[in-house]
């Protein structure tokens, strides 16, 4: 009555495909722990062990791309947006630049994911910096984030993850401004 090799056929089909979904995830998990690794790095001012984490991160990118990622998951999509995230601070701390999405081999949407957390990031180091006594780089900072919400000024974001994410680039820059408007009333910027 059933065919029963296009059943043997579908469960192979079903089973290949819940392996790569698999597969998907877990490398999508490294590049998420790895970017966490690389900002704490960054965070203390360890630029060698960030630099050995980006490293691993464009090594796990390069693999997450190599599969077909249509499958019904989302993880990977976070692993691309924390790979913006930390590939873009990274390069902040290292030469005072944020890369492009070009340069980083990412579609729009995960760069600019990245980019909205990316100013909560840019305002921890504002703040440790004030706490350090670089009043000039917090200044920098506040001036930084004030461009990246220029910037998301200008797109007509609709009622999605991208729109939600980009409210944060406004809070982060009326905490930095306050952080600088404290540091002009104590004098301690001109």
């Amino acid at each position: 009555m059933l065919n029963k090799k296009e059943f043997i056929k579908i469960r192979k089909e079903l089973s290949d495909s819940d392996s790569k979904r698999e597969d998907i995830i877990q490398k999508s998990r490294i590049i998420i722990q790895v970017s966490k690794k690389i900002i704490y790095a960054l965070h203390r001012g360890d630029l060698k062990s960030a630099s050995s984490y980006v490293k691993d991160i464009e090594k796990g990118k390069k693999e997450l791309e190599k599969i077909d990622t249509s499958l019904d998951t989302s993880i990977n999509k976070v692993a691309f947006q924390e790979y913006a995230e930390a590939l873009c601070y990274y390069h902040f701390v290292k030469s005072g630049k944020v890369p492009t999405a070009t340069s980083l081999k990412l579609d729009s949407e995960s760069y600019l994911l990245g980019l909205c957390d990316l100013t909560g990031e840019l305002m921890r180091k504002a703040v440790n910096d004030v706490i350090k006594k670089n009043y000039k780089s917090a200044l920098e900072i506040k001036e930084l984030v004030e461009e990246i919400y220029g910037e998301f000024l200008e797109f007509n974001l609709r009622n999605s993850e991208l729109r939600k994410k980009s409210d944060q680039i406004k809070w982060n820059l009326k905490k930095l401004e306050d952080v600088v408007f404290d540091l002009k009333i104590k004098g301690m910027l001109k």
